[in-house]
């Protein structure tokens, strides 16, 4: 069972997730909060597996909420909740640790594909993103780590940095969803990270 955690402070919209969540049989809604510091007091305590965060919230905004969140619990993932595009706000909740977004206002069956790529080692995003990421990467990374990846490995890493989710990468190299999450776990374990966003940082080299 997956567990998800919702911080939004539109109550429509919470409840609206909240419902996808529940009636989803492998999913489970461990809490539901209108700001980011409650939600941040409850998970600091009660982690959950995933958690659905809005961007723009009353008093400390879901940015800020995911920086500590995720230095107190590495492994917890983020899914960006935003109504528009916001390409800026995405990229830097990107860097703050988050590992995807999506649209409040998308299909059901869009945020549970969402959530289980994500939990599958993916990072549901646009290119367009994906690209803005890359693109901050500039400096190449001096570490011997990235010399133990693989040339498939690297081929994939790249295909990463492109925006593909798994099914497509799968596709391009002939391969299956299940042969590449191998590989990206493979990619995680080599490079010590726990995210697509965190690989790609640490094989380009971050720009600070």
């Amino acid at each position: 069972m997956i567990s998800i955690a919702i911080i939004e402070d539109d109550e429509e919209v919470r409840d609206n997730l909240k419902t996808v969540i529940e009636t989803t049989d492998d999913l489970s809604c461990t809490g539901a909060f209108a700001d980011a510091e409650t939600g941040l007091e409850y998970l600091t305590a009660n982690p959950a597996d995933i958690v659905l965060m809005d961007i723009h919230l009353p008093g400390m905004d879901g940015i800020e909420c995911v920086r500590q969140l995720k230095s107190i619990h590495p492994d917890m993932h983020f899914i960006m909740c935003t109504v528009f595009r916001d390409d800026n706000s995405v990229f830097n909740a990107l860097k703050a640790g988050a590992t995807g977004y999506l649209l409040k206002n998308d299909d059901p069956a869009n945020i549970v594909e969402a959530i289980h790529e994500l939990y599958s080692g993916g990072s549901p995003m646009t290119p367009q993103i994906a690209r803005r990421v890359l693109e901050s990467f500039r400096k190449p990374a001096v570490n011997n780590e990235i010399h133990l990846l693989t040339k498939r490995e690297t081929e994939l890493l790249g295909f990463i940095s492109k925006g593909f989710r798994n099914k497509e990468i799968a596709d391009k190299l002939f391969i299956s969803t299940e042969t590449v999450r191998k590989h990206i776990n493979n990619i995680y374990q080599k490079l010590h990270v726990q995210s697509r966003i965190e690989a790609v940082n640490k094989f380009f080299g971050e720009k600070r």
